[in-house]
């Protein structure tokens, strides 16, 4: 059971991302090396705020409950903060990129565009905020033991690997959002992924009522995946044009 425990949360919670890996990132080495060092920022993120969290719990009063509770609303605040000013230095890295690219390019023009880096970007930083999300989780769930067993929530694995799949999902439209309103200067879009990723951090404060942390993360993560499709120069008539093709069977043809 344990073992199905594992496979079952490993797939629902890195499936999807391991998907768009294989389908839009791997072929392309440019792009493997921009989401590696996405990354990258996203850990080293993790690892300032880790030590000024660790700094400020071993400064206080370990037996003050509600003092200790608040630091740890702290921590995850700061940390959002900390990866979203961490995704604006990766932006202003891979703008200096690109004019190296157009510098060295033959016709002028860059392999790889903004729009393109901005969705590897966000896969890298969703990646590795999975795997640090779920490593120990999985771990655990080989046993031994059963969930469950002392009146706990049987979901916890469950529910833990569906928030892990939206985390990764939002990252990869943050992503998007992001570097669109930096290099349009439209800085509440900016404002709006930042006040959405402090939403979403601050639901799990929910949890053990996983209602109250999912629904609102998967109701953002389906806004936040309309406003990046508009973004990235979609449709709704393309997107309808689409489905027609896939219910007939026909592959979808270009416009000339």
């Amino acid at each position: 059971m344990t073992l199905a425990v594992f496979f079952g949360c490993t797939f629902i919670a890195f499936g999807p991302a391991l998907g768009l890996f294989l389908f839009t990132i791997a072929h392309d080495p440019l792009r493997i090396i921009i989401l590696i060092a996405g990354a990258f920022f996203w850990l080293v993120s993790l690892l300032l705020s880790s030590l000024i969290w660790f700094i400020a719990v071993k400064a206080s009063n370990p037996q003050d409950e509600p003092l200790q509770k608040g630091l740890l609303i702290f921590g995850v605040m700061f940390s959002v903060l900390l990866q979203e000013a961490f995704r604006f230095l990766y932006y202003k890295l891979l703008r200096k990129a690109i004019e190296g690219l157009v510098a060295l390019s033959e016709d002028g023009c860059s392999p790889i565009s903004i729009q393109q880096m901005a969705y590897v970007a966000g896969v890298g930083f969703g990646l590795m905020s999975g795997a640090f999300s779920m490593i120990n989780l999985l771990a655990d769930a080989l046993g031994p033991g059963i969930v469950g067993i002392h009146g706990d929530s049987q979901l916890y694995f469950l529910t833990s690997a569906f928030m892990t799949m939206v985390l990764i999902f939002l990252h990869t439209f943050w992503g998007i959002l992001f570097f669109h309103g930096c290099e349009h200067q439209r800085w509440w879009e900016i404002v709006a992924v930042v006040v959405m990723h402090l939403a979403v951090s601050g639901s799990t404060f929910c949890n053990p009522l996983y209602v109250g942390s999912l629904v609102p993360s998967y109701l953002l993560m389906a806004a936040a995946a309309a406003w990046a499709y508009l973004l990235s120069g979609g449709s709704a008539q393309n997107l309808w044009r689409f489905l027609l093709c896939l219910r007939s069977g026909a592959s979808p043809q270009p416009q000339s």
